[in-house]
């Protein structure tokens, strides 16, 4: 690779300074390094996360500031990328423009034109792998394609992660003295509020229950999943026991390097351990589905199922997003993800396979909500679970396995504290009537007013879920 006076690092969704691929080879290929991002208005128009608007430019500032303190600061700039980047490139007289790979349909479209326009400009680009340990087409099967089902994907993935080790987990350290003097970036800084998002509040949590953004409050988060991680694989489908990472968000924004994650899964020695680096591994599945199948993203992984006759009934659907559906589980993680943006992944399980099973409604009804309301939404994480949830993706569940909400919240909320926590008017009943406070008739016989009636039969709406696949 040539050697450049000075380059710029366009970030995107890695909001760190720590094991930074391309921050580390922009500082060992040139002589001054300038920090950027795009605020792109192409992609935030009609944007209705607010969540994420809010967690973004709140780990801006946190990097921004500790740039500062080592002389540097962040440039952050708006409009579309395609123009913005060789704008900033030329008027900073960068040689050469360093970033990490994204993997979204969309992205790849974004930077392939940004590519083009600073070749026409004779300013260099290398993008490198980051946000995943294997990428692309690095996991293949015997025959040579990638895989559909994550079973044989993980043997392979965990095979080729043992093949060379050091490699695929070596931390890159950039070194931050090639940062740029702030006293070359005068330009005053964009803000998302320029384009009528909220300013976020501090000291509110959007983290997802992490209470902070940025860089600093991953690695806490990671060293306090230290003291629960080895009971991880069997506290972690119990939604009111704080036994998941939550570091879900970090991962999406990249306040955290997935090497970091996995090295430290080496070095906690426990069956909780290997079951979270599995759920890593999920994560890469999804990515790599997304990258290779693109047409996930609009449809059905099995093409087969776009035909499926779904039911639309507004009604409905308004009040499985409210958390009104007379199901008390369900509508407690409803209930819960619209207050705080997150949801347990067991939850997200159950609550998916309601919406297409129960109320037989299209599953992309469901993942455009979750869309807008989730702090760590990922595209590829969010289709693949709920293309499996309706039994149409890769590796899906079984059309003819579908979970029955009572029995899921007798299972992982025996004594109904999470439900008691997010349905306060159920708060009253013990733990054999929460789980459905309704009589044979499916009334809702709990003692106070308050709560709904359920509305639907799971076991009938379980025969049509099934009748609508055979069909």
């Amino acid at each position: 690779m040539s050697r450049y006076t000075r380059s710029l690092v366009w970030l995107r969704r890695d909001y760190r300074l720590s094991d930074h691929r391309a921050l580390f080879e922009a500082c060992a290929h040139s002589g001054e390094v300038i920090p950027v991002f795009v605020i792109d208005e192409v992609l935030l128009k009609g944007f209705k996360n607010i969540r994420q608007v809010q967690f973004i430019q709140e780990c801006l500032d946190e990097l921004d500031a500790r740039l500062q303190e080592r002389g540097s600061r962040l440039l952050v700039v708006r409009g579309n990328p395609a123009h913005a980047i060789p704008e900033v490139a030329a008027k900073l007289k960068a040689q050469a423009v360093f970033l990490n790979h994204d993997y979204e349909p969309m992205a790849k479209l974004r930077d392939a034109h940004v590519e083009r326009e600073l070749r026409k400009t004779g300013i260099a680009f290398h993008s490198f792998k980051d946000q995943v340990i294997f990428e692309r087409r690095e996991i293949l099967s015997g025959g040579g394609s990638p895989y559909k089902v994550f079973t044989p994907y993980s043997r392979a993935w965990l095979k080729a992660l043992e093949s060379n080790r050091a490699e695929h987990l070596k931390e890159y350290r950039p070194d931050l003295k090639k940062l740029a003097s702030k006293d070359l970036i005068r330009d005053r800084n964009a803000r998302f509020s320029e384009l009528g998002f909220e300013e976020p509040t501090r000291g509110v949590s959007v983290a997802g229950g992490s209470g902070k953004c940025g860089e600093e409050a991953a690695r806490t988060l990671l060293k306090s999943f230290s003291k629960v991680i080895a009971n991880y694989k069997t506290d972690r489908d119990f939604p009111s026991i704080e036994g998941t990472s939550r570091l879900s968000v970090h991962f999406r924004f990249g306040t955290l390097s997935p090497r970091q994650a996995v090295r430290y899964c080496a070095k906690h020695l426990s069956e909780g351990a290997k079951t979270w680096l599995n759920e890593l591994i999920w994560r890469e599945f999804y990515m790599m589905i997304l990258d290779q199948y693109p047409h996930v993203e609009k449809g059905a992984f099995k093409p087969e199922y776009d035909s499926l006759k779904w039911e639309w009934n507004r009604a409905h659907f308004k009040a499985w997003c409210e958390g009104r559906t007379g199901y008390p589980i369900v509508d407690a993680a409803m209930r819960q993800l619209n207050e705080t943006g997150w949801m347990h992944n067991r939850l997200r399980m159950i609550v998916a396979m309601f919406l297409t099973k129960d109320l037989l409604i299209h599953w992309q009804e469901g993942e455009k909500y979750f869309a807008e309301q989730l702090l760590d939404h990922e595209l590829s994480a969010n289709n693949g679970g709920w293309q499996w949830s309706a039994s149409t993706g890769c590796d899906a569940q079984p059309y003819f396995r579908v979970m029955n909400p009572v029995s899921q919240s007798e299972r992982f909320d025996p004594q109904g504290e999470f439900i008691k926590k997010w349905v306060p008017e159920l708060k009253h009943l013990d733990a054999k009537r929460i789980h459905w406070p309704h009589d044979e008739d499916g009334l809702f016989s709990g003692g106070t007013r308050g709560y709904v009636d359920p509305l639907v039969d799971h076991k009938e709406q379980r025969l049509k879920a099934i009748k609508m696949f055979k069909s």
